[in-house]
């Protein structure tokens, strides 16, 4: 039985609905310039050939899908629960003739519409602050993932050394919410919601933590890298 829509869903949509147009730019000068960096390692990540598929999860607009189809030379089918982004997605795949290479489906990750063993690989970015349930969640994208594949992801972190968790500390609390409101109001208010929930999912999930969740949801070898200090965390595994 599909999972219920929870309040994190919804918060997530309208949170993001206004923001494709300017996501990309603003992801960029917000995270200081290290968003495409993360980005692109993340990609780095998934072996995927030119016969293979691969699951992008909370693909926004389709920034990893395009990399990865540019990379790796895959298939990559899309999935967010945005329709508003997936809207942006499709501009940008007209745009960049990527449009035969790349699917985009609305769904969410709780409740993917893919049969088990579906997909090569699954990569997903900046998914798990906004699902109620992450081990529900992490056992839903592992399923839909063939014996052997890789699943990668994407996520902010908080840094764990004094001076760099100070500096961070000081732009999130400040910078990044004044920073957001050169691109508007809706920035101002995703600046103020991402240090409250980057710091919630690490209370809940530190990361040795979250490296448990992994293998307990049979995704194996699963390893960390910080990136800019801590600001960023790529994870990835193999599924068991």
């Amino acid at each position: 039985m599909p999972a219920a829509e929870t309040a994190q869903n919804r918060l997530a949509r309208g949170l993001f609905a206004p923001l494709g147009p300017h996501y990309d730019r603003a992801a960029a000068v917000l995270s200081l310039g290290q968003d495409p960096r993360w980005r692109r390692f993340l990609v780095s990540r998934v072996a995927a050939g030119p016969r293979e598929t691969v699951l992008d999860v909370a693909t926004g607009t389709a920034a990893v899908a395009i990399e990865l189809v540019r990379t790796c030379g895959c298939a990559v089918v899309g999935v967010d629960q945005s329709a508003e982004m997936l809207a942006t997605a499709r501009e940008r795949l007209g745009l960049a003739a990527l449009a035969d290479r790349i699917q985009l489906v609305e769904a969410r990750a709780e409740a993917l519409p893919f049969d088990d063993a579906a997909f090569d690989h699954v990569t997903f970015t900046y998914l798990l602050r906004y699902v109620e349930d992450v081990p529900a969640t992490m056992r839903e994208l592992a399923r839909v993932v063939r014996r052997g594949g890789t699943v990668a992801m994407l996520e902010f972190g908080v840094p764990p050394r004094v001076v760099p968790r100070a500096a961070w500390e000081l732009y999130v609390r400040g910078g990044l919410p004044v920073a957001g409101v050169a691109f508007g109001g809706e920035w101002w208010r995703v600046g103020r919601f991402l240090r409250g929930s980057i710091i919630d999912l690490y209370r809940r999930y530190p990361l040795p933590a979250l490296l448990r969740v992994w293998d307990e949801s049979g995704i194996q070898d699963a390893q960390a890298t910080r990136m800019s200090l801590g600001g960023g965390v790529v994870v990835s595994g193999t599924r068991r």
